[in-house]
């Protein structure tokens, strides 16, 4: 199925039902009273996350919900009935938007949780609720609310620990489908990966993490060259990024640091955030340099990038290299993951 990742639609809860105006009519009952009943509330619509979801795809089709309305009151104080609510399923990594406001309404980010979108408006009062005793026949009700209406704009970034960056043809894919099941199309042309896609990647049993291969990124993508960088929200969530690097176009009396360098540029000019996330230098293509030159090659592009952080040479072709790699991510994860839980320790002190 083809990955959507936004989408527009209207949302309307239902209005809320009229009270009524009514009085009891009983034999041997002189001056019954008012007996008008409440309004039903309107239905509501939310937003329900689905992990049988991994698209917005749906939503080309379907773009209007709209909640049931409340029935109005009835004599005998008699409420009305309340509208059905409508539930939306949506992916899991599903983020609101208000389109009038481009105010943020909120995040689905596990499975089976609901996020209320329009509110259904609320039943009108009945006559009975009027009476006193200076006006023992109201004839005064309260008609209901209108329920709420909005447009909403949904936006999809996949959950994934590890995000894989990199120039188109550096060998995101090959990376993803080396080292978990996935299966991106792989191909020696640019832009073979026109939408985000996601692989399990298991160190050992118990011990797994989650990796996105997002579209290459080229000079300019922040102006909208090749893709732009629509994709990179997709790396919002993610805790490490993977940073791979083309080594062959050594060959190609190309700089594979320059090469790197245009990917920071552009991250940097997307998101600060993003680009100060913890991120390791991936040299791939290893199987085409000699066992004795890949050091030399490693410490060069080191030096050029003045990179004192972690740096793996592998092949993802060959898978040389590609298990250590995982190991060693795995480990940081956990580490991390550590970290957070002795922070939110501290933090209830």
């Amino acid at each position: 199925m083809k990955f959507v990742d936004e989408a527009t639609i209207k949302v309307a809860a239902g209005d809320g039902g009229n009270g009524c105006v009514s009085f009891r009519r009983e034999k041997y009952v002189p001056r019954g009273g008012p007996d008008g009943g409440d309004g039903g509330h309107g239905g509501s619509v939310w937003l329900v996350a689905d992990e049988g979801l991994n698209t917005l795809a749906d939503f080309r089709h379907a773009r209007f919900y709209a909640a049931e309305r409340g029935a109005n009151g009835q004599g005998r104080q008699m409420t009305g009935r309340s509208g059905e609510d409508v539930l939306v399923a949506v992916p899991i990594g599903t983020t609101v938007f208000d389109v009038e406001t481009g105010e943020r309404i909120g995040d689905l980010t596990r499975n089976g949780e609901r996020l209320l979108v329009a509110e259904g408006g609320r039943g009108g009062l009945g006559n009975i609720h009027f009476k006193s005793s200076t006006n023992r026949a109201p004839r005064q009700s309260v008609p209901g609310t209108e329920g709420e209406r909005r447009g909403l704009r949904l936006e999809l970034r996949v959950l994934a620990d590890v995000g894989l960056l990199g120039l188109p043809n550096a060998g995101k894919s090959t990376l993803l489908r080396a080292v978990s099941a996935a299966r991106p199309r792989v191909a020696d042309y640019p832009f073979t990966t026109l939408h985000p896609g996601l692989g399990v990647v298991s160190v050992s049993e118990g011990r797994s993490f989650v990796m996105a291969d997002i579209p290459g990124l080229i000079e300019g993508a922040a102006e909208g060259a090749g893709l732009g960088v629509r994709f990179l929200k997709h790396l919002a969530r993610t805790r490490l990024l993977l940073h791979l690097v083309d080594t062959a176009r050594l060959y190609e009396d190309a700089d594979p640091a320059e090469d790197a360098r245009s990917v920071v540029r552009e991250l940097e000019r997307y998101s600060a955030e993003l680009a100060a996330r913890e991120r390791w230098l991936v040299l791939n293509k290893a199987d085409l340099f000699p066992a004795d030159e890949r050091e030399r090659v490693a410490a060069d592009i080191r030096a050029r990038l003045g990179w004192d952080g972690p740096l793996h040479f592998i092949s993802a072709e060959t898978g040389e290299g590609t298990r250590a790699l995982s190991q060693a991510v795995m480990n940081r994860l956990e580490a991390m993951a550590e970290q957070a839980r002795e922070e939110a320790g501290h933090g209830r002190d």
